[in-house]
């Protein structure tokens, strides 16, 4: 019999959907990922946006044009919005939501809808099954921040962290070419008052190339800054959350940072790596968001010389405080400022990846493509090797190739 696992959404969804693999393949279930022929599908839905939901919806009747007479259990943050959207669907025999996801596995002969309210343990999953050369490993659930336009801390609950020791055997164990420190607001770790900085230097020697998730501004510190350059395998890239580059807009988001004390952090972090790809997210058209901040977003973009920016626009989402407080602006003035964002943003990542034209790189493969081998750099710059590359290894780039750049094998590692 077989089992699939198809996710949408975050790397966080990404990483329970590889537990619930392992979980399934130790109960003697052939296991694949997405959306092929099988027997039972557990579907990991996403409610980040109102598009994320309705593509959530979808994925049910997606599911049963390949395999119609297929069980389907649903799960995950747009089940844990609204179960009754899945529930009485053609197919699905059990809804769960988005906390203790390893108790999906126990659902899988059962009918009926079963969300879980408890958000006061981390809940320990199977080690992810690893398919692929990168691996996340999960070291914290929900959040406490509760920004204004995000339904996130309603669905997965407040923040709670594993054990250090548990997160640092899982990180060791990888058999995984790269490993990514991840979770809903990674910042936020803490094991008995150990933080981040604890659990880096505990897998300090690590065979794989250590990578951190998406990390709030406040968490950049001299001593996270010290563990990461005690790391063997550091990749030098942060992912900071911006949103926006207007004081007035981040208060009326409830983000706890000022413009210049974001770039004051990305000057810590330059003066630690110099090299470092510093990488964030940019919302379009929140509902205070005037012309004035507008430009006070894209003059921050440059001034910070990000190497990505992951731009999209606002989203109302019912049940947060934007959605209540404030009214939405013209569809239009969305896409025109996200148009604008989208443009500064690829300017940005070509005159990063420029200056590496010529450099050794550190190069992880992840994908064929064509007769390319796709992977990334240890600062995240996507990288095109001619042939098949079965193996992490030094690359010298050679100079702009579809959305990175291209590089050929100077030595295997």
């Amino acid at each position: 019999m077989k089992a699939s696992v198809f996710t949408l959404g975050c790397k966080v969804n990404g990483c329970e959907s590889a537990s619930l693999l392992r979980g399934l393949a130790e109960r003697g279930w052939e296991v694949c990922e997405g959306l092929v022929p099988a027997d039972l599908y557990i579907l990991n839905t996403c409610a980040v946006t109102a598009e994320a939901e309705k593509k959530s919806r979808q994925a049910v009747a997606r599911i049963r044009a390949v395999a119609p007479r297929a069980r389907i259990v649903v799960c995950g943050c747009a089940s844990e919005r609204d179960p009754t959207a899945f529930a009485g669907k053609e197919g699905v025999s059990a809804v769960a939501g988005a906390r203790q996801k390893g108790r999906v596995l126990e659902l899988l002969d059962k009918e009926g809808v079963f969300l879980c309210e408890d958000d006061t343990a981390f809940d320990e999953l199977l080690p992810p099954k690893t398919f692929h050369a990168r691996a996340f490993v999960k070291v914290q659930d929900g959040c406490n921040n509760f920004c204004s336009y995000c339904i996130i801390p309603y669905l997965r609950g407040r923040s709670r962290s594993r054990s250090l020791e548990s997160a640092a055997a899982e990180i060791l164990a990888s058999p995984a070419e790269e490993v990514v420190i991840t979770g809903i607001d990674v910042s936020s770790y803490s094991d008995g008052g150990r933080g981040l900085p604890e659990l880096l230097l505990a897998v300090k020697d690590a065979r794989s190339r250590i990578r951190l998730g998406s990390l709030e501004v406040s968490a950049v510190t001299p001593r996270l800054l010290d563990a990461a350059e005690r790391v063997r395998g550091f990749a030098p890239h942060f992912h900071l959350s911006l949103q926006s580059g207007s004081d007035a807009v981040l208060r009326a988001m409830n983000r706890h940072y000022t413009r210049e004390e974001f770039l004051a952090r990305v000057e810590l972090i330059r003066s630690r790596f110099p090299a470092a790809a510093v990488t964030t997210d940019a919302i379009a058209g929140f509902p205070t968001e005037t012309e004035e901040d507008f430009s006070q977003t894209l003059d921050l973009l440059r001034r910070a010389r990000f190497s990505q920016v992951h731009c999209f626009a606002y989203s109302p989402r019912a049940g947060t405080a934007a959605a209540k407080r404030f009214k939405d602006l013209p569809p239009a003035v969305k896409k025109h400022r996200l148009h604008e964002l989208l443009a500064a943003a690829e300017e940005l990542r070509r005159g990063y990846e420029s200056a590496f034209a010529g450099k050794v790189l550190d190069f992880v493969p992840e994908e064929r493509k064509g007769g390319y081998t796709v992977g990334y750099s240890e600062n995240y710059i996507r990288l095109y090797v001619e042939g098949a590359v079965a193996h992490r290894c030094r690359v010298t780039a050679l100079g702009a190739f579809e959305d990175g750049l291209k590089a050929t094998i100077t030595e295997e590692h």
